[in-house]
């Protein structure tokens, strides 16, 4: 393998592109109309256009892609996350085309991305699921004994889904049916597939999942990321480790990871996800079979590049990763900053970014697929970029977070960063005193504060203000003093054309 097509956008593709050059391999974009500027197409070495900017007339087409593929002699595709990265379709389709795909086998994917057929291996396996259904339900009648079975509140989930579509919390019989209702419907609008299950809703639990990394001779677990700051089952922070798992811990949820994965024969980076209850309990949730949007965070208390992994087991050597058992060092926060309004009830905010200052220094990390001057649509995920920061401990990656929060400026459209800068303040959140649940009882975190948010604007403002007088104060230097000689009408010309 020598050349990649990244069959995605945004920051992961940007990510995967350095990851691609730093194992020596050529990297090759592809892009809608709409993105035909951003960032990931720059620096890729070869760009291919694939449709307009409607994702199902180009990144969710697997004939374009393979065509991409085709003509600009890539030789490997890697999916990144969303789209069609867990589509076992896609995953034959490249292999079929005689291409390397750099992810797991479809089979792996396809046992996986079937949720009701993960949770009936995962029980045959010894991996402790939520009691519920381990088939979809066919009718109301059965959800209705299987509810009864295992006890209010329960939860109807989409069989094929994931991300938080489809899914319904049901506390009284006579919500049961209406939520069958939405979660099909909206399932089927998601992922073309209207199945539905149900299992046990379990109060207050923490979302903790496990990073696992597999090639043709072992298997093996990189800990724990903590996801449970979340937004209707969207995750918003995630951090490793987490404040709720101890050594002992880790090795049992660790354990059970590596038999899920190794359950269904995987290979390449995974990640399994789990409800860990009060009383030290954990569950299986699914396994999302592709690179997770939260791995920065594992690799910096790791040290392991999670990327340059899968295309080391894509071309059939052996992880880098060592055979001893990891222990994580420091700690790491992500935080995704989206285009949503948070004073507007969240709603995705669209326009042009006009001015973006990343934030910088000791412990920072800035995975963004955005630039100045690019188009923020209604046609792809509000995700723009994600901040992540490591530091020795956890209180001081909070203070390094609050601080990188503090020094981002992006104008052009609203974002979540204020959200983010509440929630580094607070002090159950300081604390470590979170579950899934933490933000339907805080409410006040994604509210506008009028006094931050007020003196972020006026920074944001005076950091304009002053780069329009820094530009209107830089003289034009010319070869000949004036711009009148040769570099003067060289300048003309090229500005002409």
């Amino acid at each position: 393998m020598k050349r990649v097509l990244i069959a995605n956008r945004g920051e992961i593709a940007l990510r995967i592109v350095r990851a691609c050059h730093e194992e020596g391999l050529e990297a090759v974009a592809v892009h809608s109309a709409a993105d035909r500027t951003s960032p990931h197409v720059r620096a890729a070495d070869f760009a291919v256009p694939i449709g307009p900017a409607s994702p199902t007339e180009s990144y969710l087409s697997i004939p374009r892609l393979l065509e991409a593929a085709e003509a600009s002699g890539a030789d490997g595709v890697h999916p990144g996350y969303g789209f069609l990265a867990e589509r076992a379709a896609f995953a034959e389709a490249v292999d079929g085309a005689g291409l390397t795909w750099i992810g797991p086998p479809a089979s792996a994917i396809r046992a996986m991305g079937d949720k009701t057929e993960a949770r009936r291996r995962m029980e045959a396996a010894g991996v402790p699921i939520v009691p519920g259904a381990v088939a979809p339900l066919t009718d109301a009648g059965a959800a209705r004994s299987l509810a009864e079975q295992i006890g209010y509140p329960v939860i109807v989930k989409a069989a094929a889904g994931g991300g938080g579509k489809g899914m319904r919390v049901v506390t009284a019989a006579e919500e049961l049916e209406p939520a069958l209702v939405a979660a099909g419907s909206e399932a089927l609008k998601s992922f073309g597939d209207a199945s539905v299950y149900l299992e046990k809703f379990i109060e207050r639990p923490r979302h903790v999942e496990i990073q696992v990394l597999a090639d043709a001779a072992r298997t093996v677990h990189l800990g724990e990321r903590e996801c449970s700051i979340q937004r209707r089952h969207q995750k918003l922070v995630e951090e490793a480790p987490s404040v709720a798992v101890s050594d002992t811990r880790r090795e049992r949820m660790g354990a059970a990871a590596v038999a899920a994965a190794s359950a269904v024969g995987y290979r390449s980076a995974g990640t399994c996800e789990f409800l860990l209850a009060a009383d030290g309990s954990f569950y299986f949730l699914e396994m999302n079979t592709r690179i997770q949007v939260e791995h920065p965070v594992t690799e910096l208390v790791y040290g392991v590049d999670l990327v340059r992994e899968q295309l080391r087991i894509a071309r059939g050597l052996p992880m880098s990763v060592a055979s001893r058992p990891l222990h994580p060092r420091g700690w790491a926060i992500e935080c995704r900053l989206t285009s949503e309004d948070p004073a507007n009830g969240f709603l995705p905010s669209t326009g042009r970014i006009e001015y973006l200052r990343p934030p910088a220094g000791p412990g920072v990390r800035w995975d963004s697929g955005i630039d100045v001057g690019n188009d923020v649509t209604l046609y792809y995920d509000s995700m723009l970029a994600k901040l992540i920061v490591w530091a020795p401990d956890r209180p001081q990656a909070i203070a390094r977070m609050r601080r990188a929060l503090e020094e981002l400026v992006l104008v052009g459209v609203a974002t979540n960063q204020g959200f983010h800068v509440r929630l580094m303040d607070d002090e159950a959140f300081q604390q470590g005193d979170v579950d899934i649940q933490f933000l339907d009882r805080r409410s006040d975190l994604l509210e506008p504060r009028p006094d931050t948010d007020r003196e972020l604007q006026l920074a944001v403002a005076a950091a304009l203000a002053e780069d329009a007088a820094r530009r209107a104060r830089r003289p034009l230097v010319t070869a000949d003093g004036d711009g009148s000689g040769a570099w003067g009408r060289l300048a003309r010309q090229e500005a002409l054309r």
